[in-house]
């Protein structure tokens, strides 16, 4: 390497190594009640990561090790945000002794004398009253992989979570590879990809805390991959596996209904019909090994707890509680938590019928809108929900989500009191800046607002 290509390098290099420091900082030396260390962490990585991309975005391979590598960084500490992998290994070790995590709850399950697990105390103790007093509410996929570490790692909870960061980071490499050959396919800027892969958001709340919407995203990127080259079949089959990991693929079908019927013959239809059955026919399939008659009661009963009691980091729906009080003079979560959903359904139905005619580009964009009019009507949005509409934003030219994952660990001062309490006016500010280049985009047309 000679002397010009070595200065050329030099700043990317020094970033580079700053974000692996800051990484390690944010893995190894971080308490989640200490937001204005976690915040500064997370924005310095944020403008390193952006200038990394910005400067190196014709190096895909060294992007590419960077990512990985970064992501390693987290391989062998335990999350630090996020308590949901106690439960996540709870299952997993109730399925390797045989026992169906849709049936039992654990607090119930331990006072059991038949009941015997490793580590049960400890793994009830760390997933928090909230869950071990409910039913699991994980789809049959991510039981699959909780299972995984189940059979292999039975009486470490560090080495169960080393399974599950490894299987995440797998995704994330896959993701990577189809989502490159997507963008390519459908002419657009490969390096885009690296919004996702190399975005500290993704890394640290997929790798770093444990959340599969990794996969998730994965598979759906992958039957949307398949869709595209005509291979409708198996892009329904791997539909239905990513709403198997979690169920939101599941408001994006509608949308479907335009682009298969936008030449409207009979074999188009047919089509359509067919790819729905196949989805639902996969996921029934993957309900299979757990049926038992009260499986859909209580899977659905945990389901509902997230729409009727659940509120966090929400924007229009912290407008309605508050018109609530006034008018009502109670919390009225439990109507607003039926009404909202109804609303974005109603949305959905919008897009998918009265939009014209719908090519590929448009699909996903219209999966975009709709993820995101859902994620603005939620009672509850933690951060890694933000990883589909991230995704999608990709492979339009809209840049909002870029700019939502930059600001919503603002959501995790809530952590910093013992109380868990929100500050309203940091919630307030967060969904401001988002709304700010939702409306600027919409407005002026994407191509004007320039981010990357």
């Amino acid at each position: 390497m000679d002397l010009r290509t070595l200065k050329l390098y030099k700043f990317p290099i020094l970033m580079a190594l700053s974000c692996a420091a800051f990484y390690f900082a944010f893995a190894y030396d971080l308490n989640r009640s200490d937001f204005f260390k976690l915040i500064g962490l997370y924005g310095a990585l944020f403008f390193l990561s952006f200038k990394l991309i910005q400067q190196l975005k014709t190096k895909l391979k060294l992007l590419v090790i960077l990512a990985v590598l970064f992501r390693l960084v987290f391989l062998f500490v335990l999350p630090n945000l996020s308590q949901d992998y106690f439960r996540f290994i709870w299952d997993g070790r109730l399925i390797a002794e045989g026992w169906n995590p849709y049936q039992y709850i654990p607090n119930d399950l331990i006072q059991l004398q038949t009941f015997n697990i490793s580590q049960a105390k400890e793994l009830i103790q760390g997933m928090g009253s909230l869950s071990a007093g409910h039913y699991s509410n994980y789809p049959p996929l991510n039981q699959l992989i909780f299972a995984i570490a189940g059979w292999i790692s039975t009486s470490s909870i560090l080495g169960s979570v080393i399974i599950f960061k490894l299987i995440i980071i797998l995704a994330d490499i896959g993701t990577f590879i189809l989502g490159r050959k997507l963008l390519k396919s459908i002419g657009l800027p490969e390096h885009r990809i690296f919004w996702y892969i190399l975005n500290p958001f993704i890394i640290i709340e997929m790798t770093g805390n444990l959340h599969f919407e990794s996969v998730m995203v994965f598979l759906l990127i992958l039957s949307l991959y398949l869709l595209h080259q005509k291979k409708w079949i198996w892009s329904a089959i791997i539909f239905g596996l990513s709403i198997s990991i979690k169920l939101l693929p599941l408001m994006l079908l509608p949308l479907l209904f335009r682009f298969f019927t936008s030449d409207k013959t009979s074999l188009n239809f047919l089509k359509l019909i067919a790819y729905y059955l196949i989805i639902g026919i996969t996921v029934i399939i993957s309900f299979l090994p757990f049926y038992s008659h009260e499986i859909f009661s209580n899977f659905m009963a945990s389901i509902g707890l997230w729409f009727g009691k659940f509120e966090f980091n929400a924007s229009i729906y912290y407008l309605v509680r508050w018109i609530g009080f006034q008018v009502k003079g109670y919390n009225i979560i439990e109507t607003a938590g039926k009404v909202l959903p109804l609303i974005t359904f109603v949305a959905i139905l919008g897009l998918s019928l009265f939009r014209k005619k719908m090519d590929f580009k448009r699909l996903i964009e219209n999966m975009l809108f709709a993820v995101t009019v859902y994620l603005l009507l939620s009672t509850t949005v933690h951060p890694w929900y933000l990883a589909i509409p991230l995704m999608l934003s990709l492979f339009t030219e809209f840049r909002y989500m870029i700019v939502w994952t930059a600001v919503v660990f603002i959501s995790y001062f809530a952590y910093s009191n013992p109380e868990f309490q929100e500050n309203l006016w940091l919630v307030a500010l967060e969904y401001f800046i988002v709304l700010f280049y939702i409306v600027k985009e919409l407005k002026q047309g994407p191509k004007k607002v320039t981010i990357v």
